[in-house]
């Protein structure tokens, strides 16, 4: 029986796809920078909002000195707009009540900004008590460093073998094996099945209601 179960939270929970682009190609427009379409952006995320800037921007402007001039402008639009089309996938409300229900702790451990994040659980999922939501914090690792896996591990008071991660990405199954817990790979978020596959997955699942069975 698994005491603790870690979600990622873009492309697991939400599909926040659609915001995370306007934001950022409103920054780009007003940096004079053509905006990208909405199906770039599933390659673009993953690795935390610097690393998503790097990608959208031209290599011959991709400098640290342009990806803080994205940052200043993406942050308060996207503080405004990060849930005018974000969306939770299907089931998710529901399997999120059924683990509650059984006992089952529920943390987040995201690599979006740390203020998103809470803000983005908080609006979606009002009556489900997260032991945890840790996001993007200076000075903290990003996955898939474990550093932020640990610290939940800490807070939940659970062992390691008693812990499913649970994600869409390649970043997500090397952060669950770099923390030595047990990994999730979804199917219905942004990044395709191979990519699960070849960054050694230990569960592909393709609808929430499948990992109740795992568990």
């Amino acid at each position: 029986m698994k005491r603790l179960i870690i979600f990622d939270l873009d492309g697991t929970l939400l599909n926040t796809i659609a915001d995370l682009a306007n934001s950022t190609n409103y920054a780009l427009e007003q940096l004079g920078i053509n905006a990208h379409p909405l199906e770039s952006f599933n390659t673009f995320v993953g690795n935390g909002i610097r690393k998503l800037f790097e990608r959208a921007l031209p290599v011959t402007v991709r400098t640290p000195e342009m990806v803080e001039k994205v940052r200043s402008l993406f942050i308060p639009h996207y503080d405004i707009h990060n849930i005018d089309k974000t969306t939770i996938y299907p089931g998710i409300t529901e399997l999120l009540t059924t683990l509650q229900d059984r006992g089952i702790k529920i943390a987040v451990a995201s690599n979006k900004y740390q203020k998103a994040s809470e803000k983005l659980m908080k609006h979606y999922f009002p009556n489900i008590q997260f032991c945890g939501i840790l996001g993007q914090r200076e000075g903290i690792p990003v996955k898939p460093d474990a550093c932020i896996v640990n610290e939940i591990l800490k807070i939940a008071d659970a062992p390691a073998e008693s812990v499913l991660y649970v994600g869409d990405s390649g970043v997500d199954m090397q952060t669950a094996k770099n923390g030595q817990v047990e990994s999730v790979g979804v199917t219905w978020g942004f990044r395709p099945l191979a990519e699960l596959q070849a960054n050694g997955a230990q569960h592909i699942i393709n609808k929430p209601e499948e990992l109740v069975e795992l568990i």
